[in-house]
C-alpha cells in the first residue's frame, strides 16, 4: 500500500490542477456565466465548418451585433480567445471559427493547390450561416450587423469575404458584413486570386475597416529584398496608403474617411504570432469595434473595460501543467498491475567513463554537436534551403565513401572486428541518410496518407536528426566505448519482447486516460489545456487516423534521441535537477539558441538572423515546449524503468497527437 500512496497523491494533485484550472478558465471564457459557450457544426457547399459560439444570455430575446473571427494557417478557433472573450462579455455574439481542414472543420473541395482550398470562402460561408440566425442583428433594410476578423490566413479570408459580400450587394442591395478587422495579413495572397489592390480597396465600401500590421511581423506589410523577417512600416507603403485612401499625411491608430466608411491601421511592436497573445492588439480590437458599432451602444458595451482573456489563458495553463503531470502517476499506478509490471527491466550498467583527456574532449564535442545540429540545419531540413541541403548531401556522400574504404581495408588487412562492424553500420546508415536527403520533395509532398504539410516537414527534420545522432553514437561506440567493454545492454535498448509490448500498452492506456480527462473537461467546461500557441485540444476521427500514420516515423526520433540522451546523463553525478537540465539542453538547446539569434537580431537591428526564415522560426517556437516536456518524460521514465521504450512510446503518441490536432490536416483529395 505504501508503494501506491505516492503516485495516488500525485494523481490527485494533477487532477486538482486540471479541475481548478478548467473551472477558472471556464468562468473567464463564459464571462462568469453571462455568455453561453458551445461548439457548433454546420454544413456548407464546401464541407462542414465548426466553431466555438459565444452567445450572451439575452441574445435570444435581443439580437446582437455579431463578430465572426478566425485563425491563421496551422491554427484553430481557440487562437481567437482574446477577441472572443472580450467582445462576447461586452454583449456581442461571437463565432470563433475553425477554417476548412483546421481544428474540427473539414473541407470537401478539390485541392490541387491545398492552400487555396480552405481560406477563400471560409469566413463568407460562416457569414451566410450566421446571418440566418435569429440572435444575429439585422437593420431595418436587412443588412447584417456582422463584423469579420481574422489573423494571417484568417485575415485573407476576412478580406475576401468583404469582397464577396460587396459583389453580392450589387445584385441584392443587402450587405451582410458591416465591418472588418484583419490582423497579421496584407493583400499579398488575396491578389493571387486575381484582384488588384484597387479592387480590394474599393470593395470595403462604406464599412468601418481596420488592419493590425505589426512592425515585426515575419511575413507581411512590406519587406526588403533580403527577406521578410525585418522591421516594417506598413503605413508608409503604397499598399497601406491606398487602404487609408491616400491621405496627405497618415498616422497609425488614426481613422480616415474613405468612400463613406472609416479606415485605420494599427502598428504594434509585435511579431506575427504575438498578435494572439497581446493586450495591445486586443485593446486595438476593442477600440476598433467601439468605433464601428457606436450606433448600437444600447445593445453592446462601448468604452473602457478591463481585459480578462489573459486570466483564461493562465488558468488553462495551470490545467495544461496538470495534464502533463498526470502522465507520471498514471504510468506508475498502471505498473502495479501484473501485465504492466513488465515495463520494469534491469537498469543497464553505466558506460565506461572516458579515460584520457582526448576522449573527454571528444565526448564534450559530441554533446555540443548533438545539441547544435538540429538547429544549425533546421532551415535546410524543414524548409528545403538549397545550399544547406547540398551541404548535407555532400557530407553524407563523404561518410559513405570513408566508411566503405575503412570496411574494405578492414577485410584486406584483417583489422579488428569492431572496425569491420562499425564501418559497415556507418556505411548503411550514411546510405539511408543520403537516400532520404535526395528524396526530400517526396517527404514534403502532401498526400492522402500524409495530409498534414507542416507535420511532413517536421517529421522529415526529426528523422534526419535521429539518423545523424545514431551515426554519431555508433561511431563513438565502436571507436571509444566498445574497446572499453561497452555492449548494447549499456544503452537500455536490449529488453525482452514482453517488456516492449507492456511499454507500448502502458503508453496507449496512459495517453487515453489523459485525453479522456480532456474530453470530460471539454464537455463540461468548453475549454482545453493551452498557453498561447501550445495546446492539448480535442480531436476528430481523422486526427486519430493521421496520428497512427505519423507515429511510427516520430517514434524513430524519440527512440534514438532518447537513447543518446540517456547514455550521456547516466551516473550519480547527473542525479537531480542537473540531469534534467542537461537532458533538456540535449533536446532543445540548439533550438533555443536559434530563436535567441533570430529574434534577438530582429528586435535590436531590425533584421532577423535568418531574414528569409519566417514560418520555420515560428515552428521552432512551437517545438521548444514539446521537446522540453519530452526530455523530462524521457529522463524520468528511463531512470524509473531502466529502458527507453516507455518514454519513447508515450512521447510518440502524446506529442504526435498534440501536433496533428493543432495544425492543417487535409482529409479529402
Amino acid at each position: 500500500m505504501k508503494s501506491l500512496k505516492k503516485p495516488v497523491v500525485w494523481a490527485v494533485i494533477s487532477l486538482v490542477l486540471i479541475l481548478i484550472g478548467s473551472i477558472t478558465a471556464s468562468q473567464f471564457n463564459s464571462s462568469a456565466g453571462d455568455v453561453d459557450v458551445s461548439r457548433i457544426y454546420f454544413e456548407t457547399p464546401r464541407g462542414e465548418l465548426s466553431g466555438l459560439l459565444y452567445k450572451p444570455k439575452d441574445a435570444a430575446q435581443h439580437p446582437k451585433p455579431t463578430l465572426i473571427t478566425t485563425h491563421g494557417y496551422l491554427n484553430s478557433a481557440e487562437m481567437q480567445d482574446a477577441q472572443a472573450i472580450e467582445m462576447s462579455k461586452r454583449g456581442y455574439v461571437v463565432l470563433a471559427l475553425d477554417q476548412y481542414d483546421h481544428g474540427h472543420s473539414t473541407g470537401t473541395m478539390e485541392k490541387p493547390i491545398p492552400f487555396f482550398s480552405f481560406w477563400p470562402h471560409a469566413i463568407y460561408d460562416a457569414v451566410q450561416y450566421m446571418y440566418e440566425q435569429d440572435y444575429v442583428l439585422k437593420d431595418e433594410n436587412g443588412n447584417g450587423i456582422i463584423a469579420v476578423s481574422g489573423h494571417s490566413m484568417g485575415g485573407f479570408s476576412s478580406t475576401h469575404a468583404v469582397m464577396l459580400d460587396e459583389g453580392d450587394f450589387q445584385e441584392s442591395g443587402v450587405r451582410k458584413i458591416y465591418s472588418s478587422l484583419t490582423m497579421g495579413s496584407d493583400y499579398q495572397w488575396v491578389k493571387t486570386l486575381g484582384y488588384s489592390a484597387e479592387d480590394i480597396n474599393n470593395s470595403y465600401g462604406p464599412r468601418t475597416s481596420g488592419m493590425v500590421a505589426a512592425q515585426y511581423d515575419e511575413f507581411f506589410f512590406g519587406a526588403s529584398a533580403g527577406g521578410t523577417v525585418v522591421k516594417k512600416n506598413y503605413v508608409g507603403t503604397e499598399e497601406g496608403q491606398g487602404f487609408l485612401g491616400n491621405p496627405e499625411t497618415s498616422k497609425t491608430g488614426e481613422f480616415y474617411d474613405v468612400n463613406g466608411g472609416k479606415r485605420v491601421i494599427y502598428q504594434p511592436n509585435e511579431t506575427h504570432p504575438w498578435n494572439h497573445f497581446s493586450k495591445q492588439s486586443t485593446a486595438y480590437a476593442i477600440g476598433f469595434y467601439d468605433m464601428a458599432f457606436a450606433d448600437y451602444n444600447d445593445l453592446v458595451k462601448v468604452g473602457k473595460d478591463g481585459q480578462s482573456w489573459m486570466f483564461k489563458e493562465f488558468a488553462s495553463f495551470i490545467a495544461l501543467i496538470g495534464f502533463f503531470m498526470l502522465v507520471v502517476p498514471v504510468t506508475s499506478l498502471l505498473s502495479k498491475l501484473p501485465f504492466f509490471a513488465w515495463i520494469y527491466t534491469k537498469k543497464p550498467a553505466l558506460l565506461p567513463e572516458p579515460a584520457t583527456n582526448g576522449s573527454k574532449l571528444a565526448r564534450y564535442l559530441i554533446i555540443v554537436f548533438v545539441g547544435l545540429y538540429p538547429a544549425l540545419f533546421f532551415s535546410a531540413l524543414y524548409g528545403g534551403d538549397v545550399s544547406g541541403m547540398r551541404l548535407l548531401r555532400q557530407i553524407s556522400m563523404i561518410f559513405i565513401v570513408l566508411s566503405a574504404i575503412v570496411f574494405i581495408l578492414s577485410w584486406i588487412r584483417k583489422l579488428d572486428r569492431n572496425i569491420k562492424t562499425g564501418s559497415f553500420v556507418l556505411f548503411v546508415l550514411s546510405g539511408i541518410q543520403y537516400i532520404i536527403l535526395r528524396e526530400q520533395s517526396r517527404f514534403f509532398a502532401t498526400t492522402e496518407n500524409f495530409g498534414a504539410p507542416v507535420v511532413n516537414s517536421i517529421v522529415y527534420w526529426a528523422i534526419n536528426v535521429a539518423i545523424v545522432m545514431l551515426l554519431v553514437t555508433v561511431c563513438y561506440h565502436f571507436v571509444s566505448k566498445k574497446p572499453a567493454g561497452a555492449t548494447i545492454e549499456n544503452y537500455g535498448v536490449k529488453v525482452n519482447i514482453k517488456s516492449i509490448v507492456a511499454s507500448f500498452v502502458t503508453a496507449v492506456v496512459t495517453v487515453a486516460i489523459g485525453y479522456g480527462v480532456l474530453y470530460a473537461v471539454d464537455a463540461v467546461f468548453k475549454v482545453d489545456f493551452r498557453l498561447w500557441t501550445f495546446a492539448v485540444k480535442t480531436f476528430e476521427l481523422h486526427h486519430l487516423i493521421a496520428m497512427l500514420k505519423y507515429a511510427p516515423l516520430f517514434f524513430i526520433f524519440y527512440f534514438i534521441i532518447g537513447m543518446t540522451v540517456n547514455i550521456n546523463t547516466a551516473g550519480a553525478k547527473y542525479d537531480g535537477i542537473k540531469g534534467y537540465l542537461i537532458s533538456i539542453l540535449h533536446f532543445v538547446g540548439g533550438l533555443v539558441l536559434y530563436l535567441i539569434y533570430q529574434y534577438g537580431l530582429l528586435f535590436t537591428t531590425g533584421t532577423a538572423g535568418y531574414p528569409s526564415e519566417s514560418l520555420s522560426s515560428i515552428i521552432v517556437i512551437g517545438l521548444v515546449p514539446v521537446l522540453i516536456i519530452a526530455a523530462i518524460f524521457n529522463r524520468y521514465l528511463y531512470r524509473k524503468t531502466g529502458n527507453v521504450y516507455v518514454a519513447a512510446f508515450i512521447n510518440t503518441l502524446l506529442m504526435t497527437m498534440v501536433t496533428v490536432a493543432n495544425t492543417t490536416l487535409y482529409t479529402i483529395f
